[in-house]
């Protein structure tokens, strides 16, 4: 250890899913630049190596598939063995697979439910007793401005990011008592491998449909700092970008013109 270096265990430690690319990547170099110890979970172990090659320091990483519960455990507990704490957990792995309902093959149904529903229950199971140890700790899932609304051509990764959500809120009081805080980000649409992936049943992307209709990204960075701010402060839902901010103003005060405006864009 040099001068100045603060001993592991002291230095503040965060686990982040999903850490090969996009979102878990952004927090990661954001909150290793600040001096965190920051461990990655993927199923992308290649991503996850580019990702440490960006951080002052590098990276602890884990092949980790989030439906593994076992797996859940041992990574999270050899993290915490190596880091000495787990001061925020952030379930960040998911999967934008869309399409109409009618048109989605039951293996895709499956999948998004498994991956952005499944593997945050995992995470914060495998994660609450590491939390609950550490002062001050913090649950961080990375929901999505679908779970203001439901997004029409979405159906069933919406219905995932309500159900993150939905968490979010019944742990917020069921993990005070264990001096855990929990909190959300959702945030809009953000330019990552996650829109690449073919709408189930057809020849296009998640990526396709948000240019077509006119709607902005996100900087990643600016996910980031929401994740950093929601960390530091005390609010239990954060929307993150202009999409996201409309839909929470037009969810709470205009609902009957924000579904006459989704069932229009249907047709």
């Amino acid at each position: 250890m040099t001068m100045g270096e603060v001993p592991v265990g002291e230095r503040r430690a965060i686990f982040i899913t999903g850490g090969g690319s996009g979102i878990g990547r952004a927090i990661a170099i954001l909150f290793a630049g600040r001096d965190w110890q920051v461990g990655l979970g993927d199923v992308d172990a290649r991503g996850m190596a580019e990702t440490a090659a960006l951080l002052p320091g590098g990276a602890m990483t884990w092949v980790l598939d989030v439906c593994d519960r076992p797996a859940w455990a041992r990574v999270l507990g050899d993290f915490v063995q190596k880091a000495g704490r787990l001061d925020v957990l952030v379930n960040n792995a998911g999967i934008a697979t869309g399409g109409a309902l009618a048109s989605m093959s039951e293996s895709d149904i499956d999948r998004v439910i498994a991956i952005n529903f499944t593997g945050v229950v995992n995470g914060a199971r495998a994660g609450h007793a590491f939390l609950k140890a550490t002062p001050g700790s913090v649950l961080l899932n990375v929901a999505s401005a679908s779970a203001i609304w439901g997004s029409p051509g979405l159906s069933v990764y919406s219905a995932t990011k309500f159900a993150v959500r939905g968490l979010t809120e019944a742990l917020d009081g069921e993990w005070t008592a264990d001096g855990i805080k929990v909190a959300s980000l959702m945030p809009g649409f953000i330019d990552t491998p996650l829109l690449r992936v073919n709408v189930s049943g057809s020849n296009r992307t998640a990526r396709d449909g948000v240019v077509a209709g006119g709607f902005e990204f996100t900087p990643v960075e600016r996910v980031a700092e929401a994740a950093w701010d929601a960390v530091h402060g005390d609010r239990l839902h954060t929307p993150v970008g202009p999409t996201a901010k409309r839909l929470t103003f037009a969810a709470r005060w205009l609902p009957g013109k924000l579904r006459r405006q989704m069932k229009a864009r249907r047709r």
